[in-house]
Order: C-alpha cells, then sequence, then structure tokens
C-alpha cells in the first residue's frame, strides 16, 4: 500500500513521512497528478492559515484531483491539523473563505479568556466513535492551532478534546478521516493511530 503525502507548501510533510517511514509504509511526497492517482492512500497534512491552505491547493491544481479520489474513488484519506480543517465548508481566519466542503462545518477562533492560545502542547482525547482511534482513547495527543472546526453533524465527530469546553479532536466519514491534533508528532500514541488505520485497510 502506498501512500501520497500531499504537498501544497504548507509545510510538515518530512514529519509525516518520518512516521511512515518509521512503521515501514511505502509513502512519496508529492502534488503530482499522477503520483495521487497510482496511490493506495492520501494523506493531507498542513500547518497554518486557513484561506492559504485553500489557495495554495488551488495553486497547485490539486482540489479537483483529491476531489475525485477521495469522494467519488472513495480511497482512504487522513488529515492533519490544517489538513483536518480544509475540509471544513468554509474558514474564518482573518477573512472569510469556502473550504473543500467535504465535511460540513465552519473552521472558527477559539475563545477561551482563561487559557492561552494557541492551544499548545499535550492534551488528552475522547473517543465518541468507536473505529480508528479505539486503542488510543484519552491517550495523550500533540496539538498546535488557534482555531477549531466546529462541525455540524456531531455524527462526524470521532474524538473530543477539552481545552475549556469541548473541542473537535477527530472526525471521520466513511472513507474519510481527520484530526486536528498531529499523530505524527505523537509520539507512541500517534504511531499506534497510525498503524491502526493501516492494518484496517491492508
Amino acid at each position: 500500500m502506498k501512500t501520497a503525502i500531499i504537498d501544497y507548501g504548507m509545510g510538515n510533510v518530512a514529519s509525516v513521512q518520518k512516521a511512515l517511514d518509521f512503521l515501514k509504509i511505502k509513502n512519496i511526497i508529492t502534488s503530482n497528478h499522477k503520483e495521487i492517482i497510482d496511490a493506495d492512500f492520501i494523506i493531507l497534512p498542513g500547518v497554518g492559515a486557513f484561506k492559504q491552505g485553500m489557495d495554495n491547493l488551488i495553486a497547485y491544481n490539486l482540489i479537483p484531483v483529491l476531489n475525485e479520489q477521495v469522494l467519488v474513488k472513495e480511497k482512504p484519506f487522513m488529515g492533519f491539523c490544517l489538513g483536518m480543517q480544509l475540509l471544513a465548508s468554509s474558514g474564518t481566519e482573518f477573512i472569510h473563505c469556502n473550504g473543500l466542503g467535504w465535511i460540513e462545518g465552519t473552521v472558527k477562533k477559539i475563545i477561551e479568556p482563561q487559557k492561552r492560545i494557541p492551544h499548545l502542547g499535550w492534551n488528552d482525547i475522547s473517543v465518541t466513535k468507536q473505529g480508528f482511534l479505539s486503542p488510543v482513547d484519552q491517550k495523550n495527543f500533540y496539538f498546535i492551532h488557534s482555531f477549531h472546526f466546529d462541525v455540524s453533524d456531531k455524527e462526524n465527530i470521532a474524538a473530543t478534546v477539552n481545552y475549556g469546553k469541548d473541542y473537535v479532536a477527530a472526525i471521520q466519514n466513511k472513507n474519510i478521516f481527520a484530526t486536528q491534533f498531529h499523530p505524527e508528532k505523537s509520539q507512541n500514541a500517534g504511531l499506534t493511530l497510525l498503524s491502526s488505520i493501516y492494518k484496517y485497510y491492508a
């Protein structure tokens, strides 16, 4: 099984590749359409602003091929951090901007006067949908974000994290699975999660 790690200029691809290499999962960092089509699995990582992420996906002409492979062909997909947020209908970081629209909802700024923003560091998750996350329920994962994904349909929420109140930590719908936290930076818990997902599709 070969994974295409999508390179769209928003960083974080090297750490994702390092985690997959550690698990001996064949992968390639790419923005090439043919390599994405030929892959068995797609990962959209990313760190940064929502609009810049969408602008880069458009500039790299990646949206049509991602829509085809993930929504039509239902290829297994994972998104991490910004890669999860871009699945939303829209984002509100600096300016209102349309997202990919795969999961209905809006990305909004975290408002927690008693908390440090961004939400940075290790935090436990609570699993709300059994499946990929079952082996790591309540384990610590690494977060860094100032915006959160307000998901419209609660059935799409796979896990939450409490930071003053509960925020979406992971989403799952059919072949789409994404996390606000960084599995690739979350040591054993992250590697266990990635291994669980790949074993399911093996």
